[in-house]
């Protein structure tokens, strides 16, 4: 996937995290767990977009860490607002697909980029 692809990816689903948690219920719980989502849903493009800007190899595979990490922590917070009852599944599934998707994408470009980095060496 190109970089800029990836850049809309990831801002669109910061933006359908966003719909996502104006959604939920308002109770403290889900108020809690919604501050979370939407911290680390939105932090998943911003950290693309600052891998997209790295000056070097180690650089970017730092980043597309921080991106990876996000990717798999909304995946976690869906799983509890789902698990906790808060929500039901179908409510979740489209972010829960997304953030599956990108985590797998993150893993795909982190092991392209060690393997990259590894055969200059």
């Amino acid at each position: 996937m190109r970089n800029e692809n990836l850049q809309i990816r990831t801002k669109r689903f910061a933006l359908e995290v966003i719909e996502f948690c104006e959604l939920l219920p308002k109770n403290e719980t889900t108020g809690i767990l919604r501050r979370q989502l939407l911290r680390a849903g939105t932090s998943v493009g911003a950290n693309y977009r600052a891998a997209c800007r790295a000056k070097s190899k180690p650089a970017f595979i730092s980043k597309m860490g921080d991106v990876l990490e996000e990717s798999d922590e909304c995946a976690y917070w869906l799983e509890l607002l789902v698990e906790s009852g808060k929500i039901d599944a179908q409510m979740a599934a489209k972010l829960m697909k997304e953030a599956t998707e990108l985590l797998a994408i993150c893993i795909s470009s982190i092991n392209t980029a060690k393997r990259n980095l590894a055969a200059t060496d």
